[in-house]
């Protein structure tokens, strides 16, 4: 019987959807996180009677025609790149992107990728580094001694060298555009890689160009609204539990004409 099949597909992709659900509800509290969501699309039809086809000899059109579906299929967990909340947390190395845009990482292997995540920190050559320790480009090495680091909301970082009363130009932070940003690839770690969908990386400076801007001394919070993860939840438990509810009155129906034919 073709409900079987057609139900089982919806529970494959509600059981997708939870746990793309699930996902959000755990990042909640992950900085720069942007939320998934999960999107679908019927499969191909039986056309049984083709809508529009010739009904009799006088010519007489059929109206509506009969199609029989065969279920859903999953086509993208694409991601929600609005902007999150900002949280003031007052250490002067916490940057936040406000507006479009990503921060440009160097990976070990010399490759780059990208993220919102500002949580940077200094590793032990003074340089500024993400919380796993990959440097962040353009690379901006902090003297020792130095006071009175700031970074303005075009991404320029300055201090006062030791000894100096003035204040010292060190660098500025690259911020990365792409002309699709849900074409990215997530790699763990808060950090994304361009791909094919995602566009070229596009360089440049922040509040240019269409670019955010930079706010020192504040983190972006992850997207996800508690309220729309759990009505989603909710509505992905219910249609599970009607497709399941399906494959049960199918397998009835089976039944009982299995035993009309003993």
């Amino acid at each position: 019987m073709r409900a079987l099949d057609t139900a089982a597909t919806g529970m494959a992709a509600m059981d997708l959807k939870v746990q793309v659900i699930a996902g959000n509800i755990a990042n909640m509290s992950t900085t720069g996180y942007k939320s998934q969501r999960a999107e679908f699309q019927d499969l191909i039809y039986e056309h049984v009677q083709r809508v529009g086809a010739q009904a009799s000899e006088q010519g007489n059109i059929l109206p509506v025609g009969i199609e029989l579906g065969s279920g859903v299929k999953t086509v993208g967990t694409p991601r929600l790149m609005t902007q999150g909340t900002l949280t003031q947390t007052g250490n002067q190395l916490d940057v936040a992107i406000q507006g479009d845009g990503f921060f440009k990482i160097q990976m070990p292997d010399g490759t780059f990728s990208y993220t919102r995540d500002g949580s940077f920190q200094m590793d032990s050559q003074g340089r500024i580094v993400t919380a796993e320790g990959y440097v962040v480009q353009p690379t901006i090495t902090i003297p020792q001694g130095s006071t009175g680091l700031t970074i303005n909301n075009q991404g320029q970082v300055s201090v006062q060298p030791q000894g100096s009363t003035t204040s010292s130009v060190l660098g500025q932070f690259t911020i990365t555009q792409f002309i699709n940003n849900a074409g990215l690839q997530a790699n763990g770690d808060n950090l994304y890689t361009a791909t094919v969908a995602s566009g070229t990386p596009q360089d440049g400076t922040a509040g240019t160009n269409g670019i955010g801007t930079l706010l020192q001394g504040s983190l972006e919070q992850s997207n996800v609204e508690a309220v729309t993860e759990i009505s989603n939840l909710i509505a992905a438990q219910r249609a599970y539990e009607m497709n399941s509810k399906v494959i049960t009155a199918a397998d009835e129906m089976l039944q009982t004409t299995s035993q009309l034919m003993r």
